[in-house]
Order: C-alpha cells, then sequence, then structure tokens
C-alpha cells in the first residue's frame, strides 16, 4: 500500500520542482530590481519599491494564488494553473528576495567600496567582484531557507488545481480512503526535497567560503 501511495504521489514532484523553481527564478530576478530601486537615490523610486514589498508580503500566498487565477480571467486574462501559481508565488518571492539581497547587501562594509574606489576600480567590477560575491555568500543561507519555504508554499497551489505532490495526495486519499497515510506520504516527499535543497546550499556555500578565503 504504501508503495502504490509513494507512486501515486510521487507524480507530483515534477510540477512541485518546476513550479517552486520557475517561482524562485524569476522571483529572484524581479527582486534584483527592486532592491535596486529600493535603494535608489531617487526618493520616489524608493518609495515605490518598499511600497511594493510591504504590501507583497503581508498578502497571504493563497489570497494572491486566487486574485491571480480567479480574478485575472474577468479582465480577459486567463491563465492556465501553472501560470497562475508561476506568476502568484514569483511575486511574492521578489518581495521576500529583495529583502534577502538587502541584508546581504547591508552586511558588507562600506568601507570596501571606498577601498575599491580608492585602487581606481570600476563600479562594475566593484560591484562584479567584490562586494556581489560576498553578499551573495551572505544571502545563500537566507535564500535557502525561502526556497525551502517556497516548496512547502506550492502545495497551496493545489487549491487552483496545479497538480503537484499535495494535489495527488489528496486525490489518492479520496480513492483508497487511507488520509492519514496519504499525507504522511506527501510529508516525508517534502522532507527528503527539502534536505537535498538544504545540502545543496551548503556545498555551495563551502566552496564559495574556500573561493574568496572565508573559513
Amino acid at each position: 500500500m504504501i508503495m502504490e501511495l509513494l507512486s501515486a504521489i510521487a507524480r507530483g514532484v515534477g510540477l512541485t520542482l518546476y513550479v517552486t523553481g520557475a517561482s524562485l527564478l524569476f522571483g529572484g530576478i524581479i527582486g534584483l530590481v527592486l532592491v535596486g530601486a529600493a535603494r535608489s537615490p531617487i526618493a520616489v523610486v524608493r518609495a515605490i519599491a518598499t511600497l511594493y514589498i510591504n504590501i507583497v508580503r503581508v498578502i497571504p500566498p493563497i489570497t494572491w494564488l486566487f486574485l491571480i487565477y480567479f480574478g485575472l480571467p474577468q479582465y480577459a486574462l486567463r491563465l492556465s494553473t501553472i501560470q497562475a501559481a508561476i506568476i502568484g508565488f514569483s511575486i511574492i518571492a521578489s518581495a521576500f528576495m529583495a529583502e534577502i539581497y538587502r541584508s546581504g547587501l547591508l552586511s558588507i562594509p562600506g568601507g570596501q567600496r571606498e577601498a575599491a574606489h580608492a585602487l581606481g576600480l570600476s563600479a562594475v567590477t566593484t560591484v562584479g567582484h567584490i562586494i556581489t560575491p560576498q553578499a551573495f555568500r551572505v544571502a545563500l543561507p537566507a535564500i535557502a531557507t525561502y526556497g525551502i519555504g517556497l516548496l512547502k508554499d506550492s502545495a497551496l497551489a493545489s487549491t487552483i488545481g496545479v497538480r503537484e505532490i499535495t494535489y495527488y495526495a489528496q486525490q489518492s486519499a479520496k480513492q483508497t480512503h487511507e488520509g492519514l497515510l496519504s499525507f504522511i506520504v506527501a510529508g516525508a516527499l517534502y522532507i527528503v526535497i527539502s534536505l537535498v535543497v538544504a545540502l545543496v546550499s551548503r556545498q555551495v556555500d563551502l566552496r564559495l567560503r574556500r573561493k574568496i578565503g572565508v573559513a
């Protein structure tokens, strides 16, 4: 019975990883724009970016999913369940990733920028080869933690019909009447994936530490 449930529920692993990975990628890219805007010398740009980040973070993920999937069709914009899930989670991820990036940048002493300028290094070189690698290393644990959280939040996509792990767990529970066992299997899958993500992020962190000479 357990193997049958595992086989049935594991069909959702692919979409779970796809939705999580795509949302983290797009959210990470948008987050870079947001953190740049939040640090802009133009007050209006800073205010807009800050307002966006604060509003997005306080609205529950399921509300975003419902707004996008059920709300947008009223304005002739109909999306598939997967598209709605990725857009919704990307919006959420962008705000959280912007804050993670900001924390990483704030951890870098301002003296390093001044030293790079004194050595005649360009702003692009300073940001690309000095600031960014260090900020990314500092932010990596938080990014991995958020990625695991996003993986768990992706279960909410089942509410709009995305066939991920929780969706198949629900279907298996209905068909076999083994609700407890179905969701135990689903939980085990989430744990395994989370452990893999944590392990990979740890290995990347160790490599970055060795590369920049940090113990």
